[in-house]
């Protein structure tokens, strides 16, 4: 095989077969089977191609010959077991379908869409979610995706089989939603992608900070979610992906450990990613439909706006966690305001605030509270608390940068 078309298929694949594999399972409305077929087709690319040239549009291609190669597999098992005859019959009856209309761009777009909702429904586990969005719109491998959530390839293997499975058996419709049910559903395709974001910026345990692989593909899903449907809360959410990712960079020294906002050296911010996430929720924000991804990304953009941590306009940022806190009322947001606050009007204030969610026995568990409570134990000078509120913080830690970035600080006072 010439080197050139080798290296075009493979480009291809790269390119387009989250494309091609999504309007397969919505022609085959099987993902199994789909993607079957599209290994098939591309397994035909590399025999065809380099004798019988590139086809002028490859992408349609792939979907018919995939598409043609699947029912010549089921019409075989279909011989050998009868449950399949129904299956091939009804593909058999669509075969002739106009390639235009399952192949023009307009359709595979709206196949990606598809496939987005349908790893998402809200009938799956969160965790099934995100395994088989990563897996079937990412194309990450099962091994890839277990190496990122700290289980076994085998384990992973079986909850994307059984999201398969629940898909198939509760016969969950492959298809955008109406309009009336789309704010639902799009709040569970935002919330599984801003899961895994959160798992590649600040990994839940393990001995890395960042996983680099998950946060990419989830700035890639915000990006082709908002080419494909430009709402408010998309917007949002892709900003404040990208603002966050921007620090990439000044978050971690040479060794691997924590840095934290105010130490970062802020030359090593991504600029340009900035600027682009700053423009995405003044688009956002312009709406007048802003709602929690776009105001936690408009306090990201005051952040990336400083010049330095001295001049960053808190006043500003409280106001934000006011009006979030107002509409989305939650434990974590009240830590987060309580963070703000302090940076504001000092670290009693602050303090107060996050006694009072102790109080009310919220987030104990929670390394994130601990570690700032004793934060500003240490600023009061309560040295004592502040060593127990360390400790604290530290046993609940299961990430190891975080942990010796916490006993550092702990050590500073002992």
């Amino acid at each position: 095989m010439p080197a050139s078309i080798e290296a075009l298929i493979n480009s291809i694949y790269r390119s387009e077969s989250r494309r091609v594999l999504a309007t397969l399972i919505r022609l085959l409305k099987d993902f199994d089977i789909a993607e079957e077929a599209l290994q098939e087709a591309f397994t035909a690319a590399l025999h065809q191609w380099p004798t019988e040239g590139v086809p002028q549009n490859p992408r349609a291609w792939l979907v018919s010959t995939g598409r043609f190669k699947a029912i010549d597999q089921i019409r075989k098992r279909a011989r050998m077991n009868t449950s399949w005859e129904d299956i091939a019959e009804k593909l058999e009856e669509e075969l002739h379908t106009d390639d235009d209309e399952y192949t023009d761009t307009h359709n595979i777009e709206d196949d990606q869409l598809r496939l987005i909702f349908t790893c998402c429904h809200p009938s799956l586990a969160p965790e099934a979610q995100m395994a088989l969005t990563l897996r079937e719109v990412c194309g990450l491998t099962t091994e890839a995706i277990a190496r990122a959530f700290l289980t076994t390839p085998s384990t992973l293997a079986q909850r994307i089989v059984r999201a398969k499975n629940k898909i198939r058996d509760a016969k969950i419709p492959y298809e955008i939603p109406a309009r009336s049910e789309l704010p639902a559903r799009l709040d569970a395709v935002l919330h599984v992608i801003y899961l895994v974001f959160n798992e590649g910026y600040s990994a839940s345990s393990g001995t890395e900070l960042i996983r680099q692989e998950l946060a990419q593909e989830a700035i890639r899903l915000g990006r082709l979610l908002a080419n494909l449907l430009p709402e408010a809360e998309v917007l949002g959410l892709l900003a404040l992906m990208i603002i966050q990712d921007s620090r990439r960079q000044a978050r971690i020294d040479n060794k691997g450990d924590l840095i934290r906002l105010e130490d970062q050296d802020r030359s090593l911010w991504d600029k340009a990613q900035i600027a682009e996430g700053s423009a995405l929720i003044q688009r956002a924000l312009g709406t007048g439909s802003a709602d929690i991804y776009c105001l936690q990304a408009a306090i990201a953009a005051l952040h990336a706006d400083a010049a330095s941590f001295a001049e960053t306009d808190w006043d500003e940022i409280c106001g934000f966690y006011d009006l979030l806190l107002f509409r989305h009322p939650s434990p974590i947001i009240e830590l987060n305001r309580a963070v703000a606050i302090a940076h504001r009007d000092g670290p009693a204030q602050g303090l107060a605030l996050l006694d009072d969610l102790v109080a009310r026995n919220q987030l104990k568990d929670y390394h994130l509270l601990h570690a700032a409570r004793a934060e500003f134990l240490v600023q009061l000078q309560q040295y004592d608390d502040a060593r127990i509120a360390y400790e604290k913080a530290i046993a609940l830690t299961t990430q190891e940068p975080e942990q010796r970035f916490l006993r550092s600080k702990l050590q500073a006072i002992s």
